[in-house]
């Protein structure tokens, strides 16, 4: 590999006589920050190995049929192009020189002035190998469109096969992971299995098909209040959803799920939602990571022992007295914190005191199926209809552009009046040749 001195610059980066902030990551925290500093007085150079905003709170809807990958997907030049001072790049950064202030990509070298590293987090499969190999996650576009094709194709194979006994591993899908994206795709899978898959498979006995949710810890969405934690169960339990508390996975073969103390459950469909874990890169000091991988922020999300390194959302650790061990990972920190770092940037500008990082709990919420959601506010709790309306209502509105929104909107709509949702296509990907995989395949296939 080449040394950081022998790679070229990346081209047509345009010259600026204002200081120059890179931007790692285009998520939440990134975007954030990247609006908040348009047409400011910095040159912002935004990376991120897509060329997509993508939200992730509804990939879910992706992978089981009801939402298209477009409608939660926002290009990114399309976002900047009234604004002069920010420019992006689809790169993938290697390493960072601390010292000459430059970053390694795939596309070639790149100064800074300051960095903000705001690349977020990946699944976490807890060193099982076995599990990494032959489950499937969800935190990407490309990972939902796999398990939207994986659940299709299971059924398109299973309507081909006589017996039972060979139809049920096929048919079962076990999800393990208890947070929100855990429940919500067993909700929507369930939902699929109660609704949709027996009109269109009429040959097939959707009896035998079991959807299970595991779960580690001896609750559903442990971040939610009591009562909003057993109205999700008991949700799920209507859809008909298998919810196994206080259960361990082992080990995972691609055919048979290994539980601790617990028969084994057979499926060649195990989605992974049990965790997350912050991505990082190469020249960050073994002193700046958490024993949790994240990266220890000051109250100003500065990297420890770094002047112009900056830290944001999942990747970092950030401590108050309410949060001694980090701020939860979720959205809104990771917008708040994008908020708060651009205003300190332009107090910056004017020599003005920055203000210290508070994170304000707005809430948090989660939808089981159809008219069946929960929501946990400051000042109330309430289930119900009304909760799954508050809950599409906040999602509408977070998402990116008013093509998306009406775009989610006519799906919703459809989905709520006629419960047949149409993206039910199998689309394979063609073989891509070796020597066109750089472009055409996500990083972590290439890794």
């Amino acid at each position: 590999m080449l040394t950081i001195q022998e790679l070229t610059p990346i081209p047509n980066i345009p010259e600026s006589k204002f200081k120059r902030i890179v931007i790692v990551g285009a998520g939440f925290a990134g975007i954030q920050l990247a609006q908040k500093l348009a047409k400011s007085d910095y040159q912002v150079i935004l990376l991120d190995k897509n060329n997509y905003h993508q939200f992730q709170p509804l990939l879910y809807q992706v992978a089981t049929a009801a939402l298209s990958p477009s409608a939660v997907s926002f290009p990114l030049r399309r976002l900047f192009h009234k604004t002069e001072n920010i420019v992006f790049r689809m790169a993938i950064v290697r390493k960072i020189d601390k010292e000459k202030k430059i970053l390694e990509t795939n596309l070639g070298h790149l100064n800074y002035d300051i960095l903000v590293l705001s690349q977020g987090a990946n699944t976490n499969f807890f060193g099982n190998k076995n599990i990494q190999t032959h489950a499937a996650p969800m935190k990407s576009t490309s990972e939902a469109l796999y398990i939207r094709n994986k659940i299709i194709s299971n059924y398109e194979r299973a309507v081909n096969l006589k017996s039972v006994e060979d139809r049920r591993p096929i048919m079962n899908v076990v999800i393990v992971g208890g947070g929100a994206t855990g429940v919500e795709l067993a909700g929507a899978i369930a939902e699929l299995r109660n609704h949709v898959f027996p009109k269109d498979y009429p040959q097939l006995s959707f009896e035998n098909m079991r959807v299970i949710l595991i779960e580690a810890g001896p609750s559903l969405l442990s971040g939610l209040s009591e009562g909003s934690r057993a109205k999700a169960k008991s949700y799920l339990g209507k859809l008909g959803v298998e919810v196994m508390l206080g259960t361990m996975v082992e080990d995972y073969d691609g055919l048979v799920v290994k539980l601790k103390d617990k028969e084994p459950i057979e499926t060649i469909t195990l989605l992974w939602a049990a965790g997350i874990k912050a991505n990082s890169l190469l020249g960050i000091d073994s002193e700046q990571v958490a024993k949790n991988g994240r990266l220890i922020v000051d109250e100003f999300n500065r990297l420890i022992n770094e002047d112009s390194i900056y830290v944001v959302g999942d990747q970092c650790e950030q401590k108050e007295e309410k949060y001694p061990h980090g701020h939860p990972q979720v959205a809104q920190v990771a917008i708040q914190q994008a908020s708060n770092l651009a205003k300190n940037l332009k107090l910056d500008l004017q020599n003005k005191p920055w203000k210290p990082f508070q994170y304000r709990d707005l809430g948090s919420m989660a939808t089981v199926g159809k008219k069946m959601a929960v929501v946990d506010l400051p000042f109330i709790s309430f289930q119900g209809t009304f909760a799954w309306l508050v809950w599409l209502f906040v999602h509408l509105m977070a998402i990116l552009g008013v093509k998306n929104k009406l775009l989610i909107f006519i799906s919703w709509a459809w989905k709520y009046l006629a419960f047949d949702p149409s993206l039910r296509l199998l689309i394979r990907p063609k073989y891509v040749k070796p020597n066109k995989r750089e472009w055409l395949l996500d990083q972590d296939d290439l890794e």
